[in-house]
């Protein structure tokens, strides 16, 4: 439906390919970009079941645990996440701590809420620096604009974890014709996003746009 497609186009990220390619270059050269999807990153850990109970306090998807001795390879997935995490013997010559992963959740409060809710040990709420401590304001953005509001934790090997609000996306990163959402929580918040985004482009416009879908 056409209501749906707006609301989507606000949500999801598009696929390498989407828009246009880094490299100019190799575009004018005919160079085709070729599909590549994030999928697994690689991080280093001291206590491999340490951190596979902490991801799974979080909620994470346990998505495999081969262990072939001197080789073991942990993936975890986070809820409704296309890409994941993955550890062990043999998987990364990474020291432990080094990762600066982000997460993207499209309610800040409410995920900070749930982290406090599952022990662990989250900032507050805030905005300003997302990289360095001494840049933070406390709170969420006072606008509430998407990309602007944070919240950090660390794993226990010291991997820091950044949590930001996306409510909408950045131009250029969407695909209206293959996007999907996870869950109807997610299309529930795109669709109220969309109703207020029409209902301030009425009031911009001192009339109803019965054609606001199209």
């Amino acid at each position: 439906m056409a209501t749906t497609k707006i609301a989507k186009d606000q949500t999801k990220q598009s696929r390498p390919g989407d828009s246009e390619p880094a490299d100019p270059e190799n575009n004018r050269r005919g160079v085709k970009p070729v599909d590549m999807k994030l999928e697994v990153v690689a991080l280093g850990v001291s206590d491999i079941d340490r951190a596979k109970a902490f991801c799974g306090n979080l909620g994470w998807r346990l998505d495999a645990d081969f262990d072939f001795g001197d080789f073991r390879v942990v993936q975890l997935t986070p809820h409704n996440s296309e890409a994941s995490i993955s550890f062990g013997n043999g998987v990364t010559a990474a020291a432990p701590g080094s990762l600066r992963g982000g997460l993207i959740v499209s309610d800040i409060e409410a995920a900070h809420k749930e982290l406090v809710a599952r022990g662990i040990n989250a900032s507050e709420v805030f905005h300003g620096s997302p990289f360095s401590p001494a840049g933070r304001i406390s709170g969420p953005d006072p606008e509430r604009q998407s990309y602007r509001s944070y919240v950090s934790f660390e794993d226990p090997d010291g991997n820091v974890w950044i949590v930001q609000e996306v409510t909408r996306r950045l131009p250029g990163r969407i695909d209206s014709s293959t996007t999907t959402f996870a869950s109807a929580n997610d299309l529930a918040s795109a669709i109220r996003r969309a109703a207020a985004a029409h209902g301030d482009h009425e009031k911009r416009n001192g009339q109803r746009d019965g054609n606001w879908p199209d």
